[in-house]
């Protein structure tokens, strides 16, 4: 059953609300915002309206709803559908709303590979266009990973539509996306690239290093630049060296660093995120499930940036080469993963909502506070997605016990 009140107090749950854990307490929404959090022995002596729906969580955790801000597309649906027929990437882009929802995910930052100039742009204004029409989780602006990145760390983006930096084509780019470009993946390294910085800061778009090359001293002036963000941190880009800490070191050593995370247990090995945890804060670590389009599609043939991939050891590999093209992963299996690998849950919660809010700046979400938008997953013990509610609208709903 799904109800789309907007007046619902969810009690009898461990509230994580982004910083704080608080065991066997409620969590009022009101006109799609958060109202009010409590112990449950203040629900018990409240009054509510015959309008406020009371729903037991029996006892599972009421979080924060995630903030997926690298994925490419879930279910057969992706943004590589967008630039070739339109509206199919804006169709597409609904689709994945309203999938990734059912996942836990309230807000997300469609992804989109470079391609041809004229193809990209079109692309970007078919994803932008969904804006404002999802039916789930939000779509806040669009993440473009690429075109400035490095041809030596390509993954599988193709290395025709990799350019070196131009700031004729950022600004159609940032015009054909209506201001809506929230963050970018880019090389440090890349000439000119302290121009795209700035123009990117003075147009608030979040830059995050990947796809790159970069050694130590690139990275340093990056930063400088205000490159403060790195987008799957390990994967595709310089390794750490004991004489040059190169892309990975700088992103570990500094601690103003932020970073993505893919935690599927294969981008990046299970052991790695206890060295992850123990030297960057908390604060600074991102979950992101760089899902690919066919993620939780039940059959195949699988394709990923116009290529065909197939499964095996828990990633897609591309079916030319075996090469690594993406992750399968959601988010609420992300957040298992991290509680496995040692992280307690409300830390692992953390990562997939409070800190990507803080790191893209979105204001109203990632944490369960009054005033915030009500946004608010609830997931069992055993990592079962129980109810997402998105701005005070329950989407999905899956309790044993309704009151």
């Amino acid at each position: 059953m799904v109800n789309s009140s907007r007046n619902v107090c969810i009690f009898n749950g461990t509230v994580l609300s982004g910083f704080a854990v608080m065991e066997r307490c409620a969590v009022l929404v009101e006109d799609g915002r958060i109202a009010d959090v409590f112990s449950q022995k203040r629900f018990e002596q409240r009054h509510f309206e015959s309008n406020v729906r009371l729903i037991d969580a029996g006892g599972a955790y009421i979080a924060p709803g995630f903030i997926d801000t690298h994925v490419h597309g879930i279910g057969g649906y992706g943004t590589e559908d967008a630039g070739f027929m339109p509206p199919a990437g804006t169709e597409s882009v609904l689709a994945m709303s309203r999938l990734l929802a059912g996942h836990g995910v309230t807000a997300f930052n469609p992804t989109l590979y470079p391609s041809e100039p004229e193809h990209m742009l079109q692309a970007v204004r078919e994803i932008v266009f969904a804006m404002g029409r999802e039916e789930g989780a939000r779509i806040m602006g669009l993440h473009l990973e690429g075109p400035f990145i490095s041809t030596e760390r390509l993954g599988v983006q193709r290395k025709e539509t990799v350019r070196p930096v131009d700031l004729q084509f950022m600004e159609k780019l940032w015009d054909a996306a209506s201001g809506r470009i929230v963050n970018m993946t880019v090389a440090p390294e890349l000439k000119h690239m302290r121009e795209l910085s700035l123009f990117c800061i003075k147009k608030g778009i979040i830059l995050q290093a990947g796809h790159t090359n970069a050694d130590y001293e690139n990275m340093v002036e990056g930063m400088q630049t205000g490159i403060l963000h790195s987008t799957h941190l390990f994967n595709a880009m310089r390794r750490l060296d004991h004489r040059n800490p190169n892309a990975v070191g700088a992103i570990l050593i500094h601690p103003e660093m932020s970073c993505e995370i893919i935690a599927d247990g294969f981008h990046v090995h299970p052991d790695v995120l206890k060295l992850l945890l123990r030297d960057k804060p908390i604060d600074k670590i991102v979950l992101v499930t760089d899902g690919l389009k066919p993620t939780e599609q039940k059959e195949g043939p699988f394709f990923a940036n116009g290529e065909e991939v197939h499964f095996e050891g828990g990633v897609f590999r591309r079916k030319s080469d075996d090469v690594i093209a993406g992750s399968g992963l959601t988010m609420i299996r992300g957040i298992q993963n991290l509680v496995s690998g040692g992280f307690s849950p409300e830390d692992a919660v953390k990562t997939a909502s409070f800190n990507p809010a803080q790191v893209m700046r979105y204001n109203n979400q990632g944490a369960i506070i009054p005033g915030r938008f009500a946004d608010i997953t609830v997931f069992d013990h055993n990592f079962e997605i129980r109810l997402v509610m998105i701005g005070g609208k329950i989407v999905k709903e899956d309790f044993q016990k309704c009151v």
